[in-house]
């Protein structure tokens, strides 16, 4: 790593003693920047990557990222949500409310990943049905394009004006780049996400919501 570039050596001694003193002040609130000949043989050595943009901590003979904060997502959807058809497969489109790291993109149902590593993605769904008829619900993600195996949830309604939350929270592997789909389908017409209004006594339900958070780089 690079040594601070410390003041040389001047006949005033007290002089350079306060310009030494200013320049070991400024090199402690700084991190030495990542080279290629910093080598991670112990552990605890701290440096800034300013190719990737983040901090790293050397640990068991590798530099590994220092996760901060950004990679936080939050969004909802605050209408009733419908299926054009029957099963069919569609993606869910969210407002965001943070978007740190993790932005909406193109579409807007796509959830974009700036940086690689694990998060966090925490789903809820307000389910409702205008049918005493069996009414089944289907959600699942979807990254990059492909379903994820093994993943779907389903949910069934059996009751006219029936309303339930569903709810999953799941560990994802994202590379930068990537991005995640919160995909839906219902078998009847009679189903749909319901958005509910606020009362005198509680606030205003979201249709959907998710939360996503990064857990390591």
């Amino acid at each position: 790593m690079s040594a601070p570039s410390l003041p040389p050596v001047g006949p005033d001694l007290r002089v350079w003693a306060q310009q030494l003193t200013r320049a070991l002040l400024r090199g402690l609130v700084r991190l030495n920047f990542l080279s290629s000949s910093d080598i991670p043989s112990e552990n605890g050595i701290i440096l800034w990557d300013d190719v990737n943009g983040y901090p790293v901590v050397s640990k068991n003979g590798e530099f590994r990222q220092i996760v901060l904060e950004d990679g936080n997502y939050s969004g909802n959807i605050t209408t009733n949500v419908t299926a054009a058809a029957v099963n069919t497969a569609y993606a869910l489109t969210y407002t965001p409310i943070v978007q740190e790291g993790i932005t909406n993109g193109t579409p807007a149902s796509r959830i974009v990943f700036e940086e690689a590593g694990e998060y966090m993605v925490s789903f809820s769904a307000q389910i409702a049905s205008t049918s005493s008829s069996t009414v089944n619900f289907w959600f699942w993600p979807r990254v990059n394009g492909a379903n994820i195996t093994g993943s779907t949830m389903k949910n069934a309604l059996h009751q006219n004006n029936s309303i339930l939350v569903v709810s999953r929270s799941a560990i994802f592997t994202f590379a930068a780049g990537d991005y995640l789909e919160a995909m839906w389908a219902i078998d009847s017409a009679s189903g749909f996400l319901d958005a509910s209004a606020a009362t005198a006594f509680a606030p205003s339900a979201p249709a959907s919501t998710i939360s996503i958070t990064r857990l390591h780089g």
